[in-house]
Parts: C-alpha cells; sequence; structure tokens
C-alpha cells in the first residue's frame, strides 16, 4: 500500500507539467507573425522570416542577459567524402572576420588570400612529395605577407567588448553552433557583429588555424572516449556518413585542404532558410524580432542543394571491433535505432532508463552497481536526424575479462524481455523525465539549448514538448514487445583493451613562420562600432541579509531563499568538517550509496526516494561536507524522512564494504593509466610536493584493515556535529516541521580541528612522467602571495587581458600567430581562503616536437607582458560589462555568501571590484604582471612520451626530475 501511495504522489505533483500540447499562431503589435505553444509555461514564440531564417524568442528576467545561439542546420554529415572534417574547419575559419572585421586594408589582404587559395589546390593536387613540401614553403610566405593586413581575432575583441560571456561554437554531425552570452543592453550591437560575420566568409590566416585544427585531432587521439565512439559509430552505420566521417575529419584530408571547396559549402549551408537565431533572457518580444528582421531579415533565401538520403541495412549479425589504449579496459555494446522523435527512438529511450537512471534503481544499477560486480556500468540513448543507437557499457575490474562483463549486460537485457522489472518503473522514469526537463528550462542557457536542438531536428517546440506525452502512453507491455524485438543479435561491440594503440597518426611538424597579430591595429569595422552606444547597466549587488531569510530552531540556524522559478526545492546540511578533520569522512559518505537500514535494503531506500522524484547527495571536501536533498517540493518532506532514516538506521555489513575497498583499488590503478588523472596528479606534485591532500589518502592496509562499523559509525553521528542547514523552495513551515520532526536540531558536538597541509615554494623544477601519447602537456605552476582582496579586481582584468580567452596575449602568441597549441591558457589564481596563497599557472597542449618552440613562447610571455592599450581596454570594458549585467541569484545567493565568509566578508565584493577596475590603467596591470608574475620562480609538470621529448630544451626551464607513479600518486 506504502509503494502505491509513493508513486501517487509523485504523479500528482507533476499534473502541472502533463499538459496537452498544441501549436497556436498569433500576431504582435508590429504584424510579426509567431508560433507559440498552447500550455507551454516557458512562453517560446517561434518566428519564420520571410527569407525562411527561423527566430526563437523566450524570456527569462533573472538576470539583464541574454543566451544567443545561431544554430546552421548541417554538420559533418555534409563533407564531401574526400574532404572530411570541412564542416569542422570552416566553423574555425568563421571567427577570422570577413572583408571588413579583421583586416587592415581588404583590397591587398584579398589578393594574397587568392593566391594562398590557389597554392592550396595545386597543393592538393601535387603527388610528389618534395613538390608538395616547396608549395606549402610559398603558402608559408605568401601567408606571411597577408599577415601584414590581418588583424588576429578582430572577432572576438568585438564580441568581449560588449561583455560577452562563453563565445564558442562546436560541430557535429547534423549541426553547426555558434554561441555567446551577452548583456542584454548590447543586443543590437551584437547583432551588428553577427549579420556581418554571416554575410560573407574570409580565410584568413588559414594555414595557421589548420595547424590548430590538427592539434585538436592529436587530442583527439588521446581521447579513449573519442577512440571508442568513432569505432562504434564506424561500425553501426557502415554505409552513411554517421559513421563513415568523423567530424575532425580524415589526417590526409586536414593536410590537403581547399579553400574553394570551403567557400562552396559555405555558400551552400550558411543560408537564411537553413539557419536559426535562439535568444533567451532578459528581452522584449516585440523590439527583438523587429531587429532580427532589420539585420538578418536581408540575407538572401537560397534554396537548398537535394542529397540523397543513403540507407543503412538492417544489422543481422554481432559485429566486433577492438580498440587498444593504455588506460583500463572496458567495454560497449550498441543497438542500432531509427532516428530522433520515432516510437523505437522513444522506446529504447525509456529501456535505457530502466536499465539505469539518475536515481540509481536501474536493473543495471542494481544488479551490477549496487552489488559491485564491475567497476561502473550504464545504458544511455544517443538519437540523430535519421538514426540513433542504444548502447550499453561497463567498466570491468582488473581481474575480469571484457567477455564477463558482456555477459552481465545481456542478462540484464534478458531480464527486460522477460518483463523481470517493477511494474511501477515506467511511470517513475517518465516523471523524472519531466523532473528533469523542468530543472534544464529553468536557465537561459538550458532552454536555448533545448529550442536550437529542435531545430537541428527539424521538429517544431510543439513536437518536443509533446513527446513527454508520447512516453506517457507506453506501457509495460510496450517495453516488453520492443526488447524481444529489437535486442537480437544484431548489435555492434567495441572492446576497449589495454596495449599500445597501432593506429595514433604521428606527424611532422610543418616549418611554419609565426604570422603577424597585429594587436594594436582596428579596422575600419571596429573603429565605427566603437562609436555605437548602448544604454549603461547599472550593477546589482546582493544584499544577503535581505535575500537570505534565516533562523534558530533550537540549536540549528535555517537559511531560506524563496524559488521564484518553480516547485522544484533543495535543502541542505553543511558541515564546516571534511576530509582535513577527519580522513575516513570522505570514505563514510562513498559507502553510504551501498548501505541499506535495519529495515530497508540499499536497493529499497533508493527505489523510495526514486518514487517520489527526490535525490540525495553526499560529498565531503577538504574543509567542508554537504548532505542535500533535491525534487519536488511537495514531496520535500517525505525525502527528509527518508535521509534521516538512512544516517540513523544505516547498517553496516562488512563483506560489502570487502567488495568496496577491492573497487576502490581497483579505481585508483585505472586512474594510473588514464592521461587526465596522471596530469592532474604531477600538476599536484608540482604545486605542493610529497605533503599534499592529494596523496594523503587512505593507504591499502588500512582500509582492508578497517572495521565497516566505525564508517557508519561517523554516519550515524554526522548530524550530532554544529551545521548549519540552507533551503531553497517555496515554503520553508513545512520543511521546518519535517526537520523538527525527524532531525537533530540540538546538534552541538564541536568540529575537531583540521590537519595544515603546507604550501610549499615553488623553485624551477620540472618533473616528468612518461606516458605514451601524441601530445605532450606542459603546466607551470608559480606560487604568489598570501591572499589580498584588493586585487581581486586586477586579477579579473589581467587574467581577459593576457591569458584567458580567444583575444588574449597567450591564446594570441601561441597559438594565432605560431601554431604551437590547440589550447594554450595562462590564469591567476586567487586563494578561496583567507589564510592560503594564490598562484599563477600556464598550460598548453601541444605536438610533442613542437615542445621547444612552445617552451621558449611560454619562457618569453612570463618575462615581459606586451602592452596594448587597445586591447587591454578592451579587457577592461568588458569585465565592467560583466559584472554590470550578471546577477548572484537563487543558490547561488547562499552559497557565494558561505565563500565570501572564508574570505572574511561579509557583503559582496564585486563592488569593491567594481571600482577597482574603473580606476585600472595598463600600467598599474603591468606592475602587478612585473611583481606577481614574472619574478616568481615556476615548477613545471609535463607529460608525454619520452622518446619523443626534447629534455634539452626542458632543462631552460630548471632541475629535471623524472617521478613515477607510485610518487604522484603515493600507491
Amino acid at each position: 500500500m506504502k509503494k502505491i501511495i509513493l508513486i501517487s504522489c509523485l504523479t500528482l505533483s507533476l499534473t502541472a507539467i502533463s499538459q496537452t500540447f498544441s501549436t497556436e499562431k498569433m500576431k504582435d503589435t508590429q504584424g510579426y507573425s509567431y508560433e507559440t505553444t498552447k500550455n507551454d509555461k516557458t512562453g517560446v514564440r517561434v518566428y519564420t522570416l520571410k527569407n525562411g531564417l527561423k527566430v526563437f524568442l523566450a524570456q527569462n528576467t533573472d538576470e539583464p542577459r541574454i543566451q544567443t545561439y545561431i544554430p546552421v542546420r548541417t554538420g559533418s554529415n555534409n563533407d564531401p567524402s574526400d574532404k572530411t572534417g570541412l564542416a569542422h574547419y570552416l566553423e574555425h575559419m568563421v571567427f577570422k572576420g570577413t572583408s571588413k572585421i579583421g583586416t587592415q586594408n581588404w583590397e591587398s589582404e584579398k589578393k594574397l588570400i587568392a593566391q594562398i587559395s590557389d597554392l592550396y589546390e595545386q597543393h592538393k593536387a601535387e603527388t610528389d612529395p618534395e613538390k608538395k613540401k616547396a608549395i606549402y614553403k610559398r603558402i608559408d610566405e605568401v601567408s606571411q605577407e597577408a599577415s601584414k593586413y590581418s588583424i588576429a581575432n578582430e572577432y572576438d575583441k568585438l564580441i568581449s567588448s560588449l561583455g560577452a560571456k562563453g563565445t564558442n561554437a562546436h560541430t557535429y554531425l547534423e549541426e553547426t553552433v555558434y554561441k555567446n552570452n551577452i548583456p542584454a543592453n548590447e543586443l543590437e550591437k551584437w547583432m551588428i557583429i553577427e549579420k556581418e560575420r554571416f554575410s560573407e566568409l574570409v580565410l584568413r590566416l588559414f594555414h595557421t588555424e589548420l595547424e590548430a585544427v590538427y592539434e585538436e585531432y592529436n587530442r583527439v587521439q588521446d581521447n579513449d572516449g573519442r577512440i571508442v565512439n568513432y569505432e562504434l559509430m564506424n561500425a553501426l552505420f557502415p554505409i552513411t556518413p554517421y559513421g563513415q566521417q568523423t567530424t575532425i575529419g580524415k589526417p590526409e584530408h586536414l593536410k590537403n585542404p581547399s579553400m574553394v571547396a570551403i567557400h562552396n559549402y559555405f555558400n551552400t549551408y550558411y543560408v537564411p532558410n537553413n539557419m536559426a537565431i535562439v535568444l533567451v533572457g532578459d528581452l522584449d518580444f516585440d523590439k527583438t524580432i523587429k531587429m532580427v528582421d532589420q539585420y538578418f531579415g536581408t540575407f538572401a533565401y537560397k534554396e537548398l542543394p537535394m542529397k540523397k538520403q543513403l540507407s543503412e541495412q538492417p544489422m543481422t549479425t554481432i559485429v566486433e571491433r577492438e580498440v587498444k589504449s593504455p588506460t583500463a579496459e572496458r567495454l560497449t555494446m550498441a543497438w542500432r535505432t531509427s532516428g530522433v522523435g520515432t516510437k523505437e527512438a522513444l522506446l529504447a529511450d525509456i529501456a535505457s532508463n530502466i536499465l539505469s537512471n539518475t536515481g540509481g534503481v536501474g536493473l543495471i544499477d542494481i544488479d551490477i552497481n549496487q552489488k559491485q560486480l564491475a567497476l561502473g556500468a550504464g545504458a544511455y540513448t544517443s538519437v540523430f536526424n535519421h538514426y540513433g543507437y542504444q548502447a550499453l557499457a561497463i567498466s570491468v575490474k582488473e581481474v575480469q575479462a571484457l567477455e564477463e562483463g558482456k555477459k552481465l549486460l545481456l542478462s540484464e537485457i534478458d531480464k527486460i524481455k522477460k518483463g523481470d522489472f517493477d511494474d511501477w518503473m515506467i511511470q517513475a522514469v517518465i516523471n523524472n523525465m519531466k523532473l528533469e526537463r523542468m530543472k534544464s528550462y529553468e536557465s537561459s542557457d538550458g532552454l536555448a539549448t533545448s529550442l536550437y536542438r529542435s531545430f537541428i531536428q527539424g521538429r517544431s517546440w510543439t513536437e518536443t514538448l509533446s513527446e513527454i506525452n508520447e512516453l506517457s502512453k507506453i506501457s509495460k507491455a510496450d517495453v516488453i514487445q520492443f526488447a524481444n524485438e529489437f535486442y537480437k543479435d544484431n548489435y555492434v561491440i567495441v572492446y576497449k583493451r589495454k596495449g599500445v594503440n597501432d593506429k595514433l597518426v604521428r606527424v611532422s611538424n610543418p616549418s611554419i613562420t609565426p604570422v603577424q597579430l597585429n594587436r594594436d591595429s582596428q579596422s575600419g569595422f571596429y573603429k565605427d562600432f566603437s562609436k555605437l552606444t548602448s544604454t549603461d547597466l547599472t550593477p546589482v549587488y546582493v544584499d544577503f541579509k535581505k535575500e537570505i531569510q534565516t533562523q534558530k530552531v533550537k540549536n540549528t540556524e535555517i537559511s531560506f531563499i524563496k524559488n521564484k522559478t518553480n516547485s522544484i526545492a533543495n535543502l541542505y546540511y553543511i558541515f564546516n568538517m571534511g576530509s582535513d578533520h577527519n580522513k575516513k569522512i570522505s570514505l563514510a559518505m562513498g559507502i553510504l550509496d551501498y548501505f541499506g537500514t535495519d529495515k530497508m535494503s540499499a536497493e529499497e531506500v533508493k527505489k523510495e526516494f526514486y518514487k517520489i522524484g527526490i535525490t540525495y547527495t553526499v560529498s565531503a571536501g577538504n574543509d567542508l561536507s554537504y548532505i542535500s536533498l533535491s525534487g519536488l517540493e511537495d514531496n520535500l518532506p517525505k525525502g527528509i524522512a527518508l535521509l534521516e532514516n538512512l544516517l540513523k538506521n544505516v547498517k553496516p555489513d562488512q563483506e560489502v564494504y570487502n567488495t568496496t575497498v577491492n573497487t576502490i583499488l581497483n579505481t585508483r590503478a585505472n586512474a594510473k593509466k588514464r592521461k587526465e588523472n596522471i596530469m592532474l596528479a604531477l600538476s599536484t606534485y608540482a604545486k605542493y610536493g610529497k605533503d599534499s591532500r592529494f596523496r594523503d589518502i587512505i593507504s591499502e592496509k588500512e582500509l582492508k584493515e578497517m572495521n565497516v562499523a566505525e564508517l557508519t559509525d561517523i554516519l550515524k553521528g554526522l548530524t550530532d556535529y554544529e551545521h548549519q542547514i540552507f533551503f531553497y523552495g517555496n515554503n520553508l513551515k513545512p520543511i521546518v516541521a519535517a526537520l523538527e520532526k525527524n532531525h537533530n536540531l540540538n546538534a552541538n558536538k564541536v568540529i575537531p580541528n583540521p590537519k595544515k597541509y603546507q604550501e610549499p615554494e615553488t623553485a624551477n623544477k620540472v618533473y616528468f612522467a612518461n606516458y605514451d601519447m601524441v601530445q605532450a602537456e606542459l603546466t607551470r605552476i608559480a606560487k604568489g602571495e598570501k591572499y589580498n582582496s584588493s586585487l581581486t579586481g586586477t586579477v579579473n582584468v589581467f587574467n581577459s587581458y593576457f591569458g584567458s580567452g580567444l583575444s588574449s596575449i597567450v591564446f594570441q602568441e601561441i597559438r594565432e600567430s605560431k601554431s604551437l597549441a590547440y589550447s594554450a591558457r595562462a590564469l591567476y589564481s586567487m586563494a578561496n581562503d583567507k589564510n592560503l596563497f594564490d598562484y599563477m599557472q600556464v598550460s598548453i597542449g601541444t605536438q610533442a616536437n613542437k615542445l621547444p618552440q612552445a617552451v621558449e613562447a611560454i619562457s618569453t610571455l612570463l618575462t615581459e607582458m606586451p602592452k596594448i592599450d587597445k586591447q587591454f581596454n578592451n579587457a577592461k570594458d568588458s569585465s565592467l560589462k560583466q559584472i554590470a549585467s550578471s546577477r548572484i541569484i537563487k543558490t547561488n545567493i547562499f552559497f557565494n555568501q558561505l565563500s565570501l565568509k572564508k574570505l572574511g566578508f561579509d557583503y559582496d565584493i564585486r563592488k569593491d571590484t567594481y571600482k577597482t577596475i574603473q580606476n585600472l590603467t595598463l600600467e598599474s596591470t603591468n606592475d602587478f604582471f612585473n611583481k606577481e608574475v614574472k619574478t616568481k620562480k615556476y615548477n613545471t609538470a609535463i607529460i608525454g612520451k619520452k622518446e619523443s621529448l626534447d629534455f634539452e630544451a626542458l632543462k631552460k626551464l630548471g632541475t629535471i626530475e623524472e617521478v613515477t607513479l607510485e610518487e604522484i600518486f603515493n600507491y
């Protein structure tokens, strides 16, 4: 009876978003026609201009900013088969400007660009290697001449001058999407820039950007996820571009590009009837659509080419593939599905959630993860316009064979076929999917992302919203029938085995002369644009005392912020205690997931939470620990009762704990095989040395000898320690009542003293770890001074000017001019505690054979900061506009205050930061550089293949020490 009531509660709570959606045609006050969807709480309007351009508008007034997306309905699937990677490379080039943006003298520059284009056609056609080199040398010479007229990254300077954030783009199979988040008062100026940007394509600084793309290709080769996915897609889709063309492209195509082909692609697909404008934020509908029409309505409609849609043959056998890399073994298996919106795709999605879901109560979750039969397993779906797939993945333990993992996964598939899953599961899955959708629509970015995806998929917004109702029609019988028809011996399985990747492509370093950046130059467009004005935004700072209600209930302080958006609530128990106070806290919280109570198994506990749409999380940081609940507010009191029951009555199980220890040890072993983990460990070692939190772990011996009751006692006694509670929702009273009934509000146990970790001086040491990879990754770290709040504004602008963003000094010098890396970043990080120290860090990833040049370039930049007045003023203005247009909202209000208290403040220090930036000069910023960056001694962490690295170049950075994995991980 209890189960039925719980499910009913969740179903009733979600009634408000279980509406029937239908399209309604409307007209605004200016006569513009648009479509809206009945019962759509997001209030989205969809316009179609006369030239076919789709415009998606929605309001979100949380802050005076607008999330913008410009999606183009084309991607790597439309690459010519002999020119793969073209759509992605074009995406990069759209940032290079036009005949107006990014040039000092277009008439002179365009002649040289035309010459470079002709040379590339010759280069592509030439088969003699020596002649190709000679042509490339000529390309380099002409490119050097052309760079005298170009202005690197002027687009980014323009867009950042608005106070934009998140400037980026991505390309995938069927989409290319351009992104910016801008202040609302700069909307028209954004349109002026983007109208110009998409009006034409100019392929300037072509060969240096091509090398950056090749560096990106190298990163892909070192990425296990990409390696597996490419093999999976290739096998699933042997005929269509889905599997036969990767977005990054083939190396032989990247090395033999055609500027003519890229122009043809742009002219074919970058047309208004194949594009959309998505704007979500603080906007006025009528004014905005008029502006969009004014600027983008001038683009000419153009018929798209008729493309024959290739079809895959039905899969009738099991296709096995194998890839190798140094990391731990795992496997992925997948069944091909039909495309987005089809019933098969919906059923596959439901089946995936029955197998594994956010509540951890799917078949795989319970049978494999909960019982720790493997290191981790799950199911997911990927759906494209014409096809898709459902995948199952598993990471095995060191003692397991991948074939055993395969059996474990297939046994869960058999359960779906037999209907061996709880009757309530489908409804619970659908309700939780509704919850996730509600959460995603809270933010401008979440809603805007859903809108552009709807456009790419060719679906109306009404169809997208209605999908959840289609899911609601699916019954258990439907799923069983689907499973028996769908899951046959017609899948692809990719074994990712540990070994040497013999498919790595190691390329020679082409001779590229660094191009001129002309940092202090401006185009005529930029000069005219700079004269445009917009209404200034006034910064709004948080009054924490006004926004956060506090009350003392017994011995516990409860803070409350009202949710003005929806019915989703969050509750946090916050302890000023973490692993610094007791290393075992993190372990105790980690094993809570595997334990039940004296009356409920761990599986039953999770199911009860999932049924009511509530999730709980526990986490222990260095000095703070959290226990939180999130979900429908109406059900939160039930969630509190469940959580408190679990914490107070958690039942120790030594056998389960012993299994957990084996899992932990396997996970640690795998971490030492992953490049990302090794680089993190190495960088931490370079920063802190041997006495660090990272290395201060519970040893294998301690883990194995520990009595599990010691850990459950920590959990049972956690709420006895002094702590605070934070609630974000609509009505505090029922939450307080639930806490009074279930929670220990008389907590008075004193927090123990934490262990103090030293922050040693950095001293020009180089720490190297050997790893077989195409690239080399290098990070330089210098210890700064103790936290000084007066530097906040300076650091804000310095980071923007010197080391972060497309127009920063470091990015331009390392990537734009010299093509030494795909990523290059420098960041001065201020301490998060007033008693700790700041750090300066520079990181790049580059081809191993480019390392000497990269080392020299970094060393030069850390010795003398280029001083460019116009670029500095741009960074300064951008920082001011970002502060003026940003708002601290919702739960961030509380957590921002929590962070500020560690720094010694009880008010919003952005007010001080803003004033500092207003008075900041390039000279004072250079003084900061000379004192806090230039004079410091740096330690360096570098990972790469030993045989490929030039250690003589590395000696310039300091004394080299090769370290073992055991040294940096301490196990």
